[in-house]
């Protein structure tokens, strides 16, 4: 079974992700740029699956 994915909240709707130490750049892991979708309020990252949620948005629940 499958961890869930690392969630960040932000105050920001543009977000970069680049693995953060966790994922080494040679492995395929370039910084890329996200624009957090405003009917969905977050966006996840392709390369890792971090999601990225904007606070105060749809996605936004207590506790995550």
């Amino acid at each position: 079974m499958q961890s869930p994915p690392k969630v960040f909240r932000t105050k920001h709707s543009r977000v970069y992700c680049d693995g953060s130490g966790q994922v080494d750049p040679a492995l395929g892991h370039p910084r890329i740029y996200l624009r957090i979708d405003d009917e969905t309020g977050f966006v996840e990252c392709g390369y890792c699956d971090r999601r990225f949620v904007l606070e105060g948005g749809p996605a936004d629940q207590p506790g995550s």
